[in-house]
């Protein structure tokens, strides 16, 4: 199933890094921001992270929550939590239930073998539940955040 402009978001139940059930429903009312990575303190996937970091009060400025998303288990993103004092939740996905409905977990090329695998990208919800923006690939983990709240900002 692919995600379409306009139309609702999947729900999803997962695990966050307590151990605690969270769905999307818990976030009706507020823009979400969630990001697809593949592993917790790997370099690209920690700078995307701390990227929302740096830029966390000003997202909260917005009304909008981050939620990252990866198939790790709830005591890795503790820790990766603890280690770079990422202010949002990190939800795990370790069969790629989540991933797969959101179109972030399908075949992709790495160092030319074709395989499955979790695509780094974003989904942007809306208050309602629909989605508002799709980015299907991010390649520019320092500035994809940036970008993500410059269209918060002009929502």
């Amino acid at each position: 199933m692919a995600l379409e402009v306009g139309k609702p978001a999947p729900d999803f139940v997962l695990n966050d890094q307590h151990d605690k059930p969270r769905t999307l429903k818990e976030f009706r009312g507020k823009d979400v921001i969630i990001y697809f990575y593949p592993k917790d303190n790997t370099p690209g996937c920690t700078k995307q992270a701390c990227n929302f970091r740096n830029i966390w009060e000003d997202i909260l400025a917005t009304g909008s929550v981050v939620l990252g998303v990866s198939p790790d288990k709830p005591k890795s993103h503790t820790k990766f939590i603890s280690k770079y004092e990422l202010p949002f939740d990190l939800l795990c996905d370790p069969d790629m239930t989540m991933m797969t409905e959101y179109d972030a977990y399908r075949e992709k090329m790495l160092y030319g073998v074709k395989r499955l695998g979790v695509i780094r990208s974003t989904v942007w919800i809306g208050p309602d539940g629909n989605v508002v923006k799709h980015w299907k690939k991010v390649s520019a983990m320092s500035d994809h955040p940036d970008q993500v709240l410059r269209e918060l900002m002009n929502k």
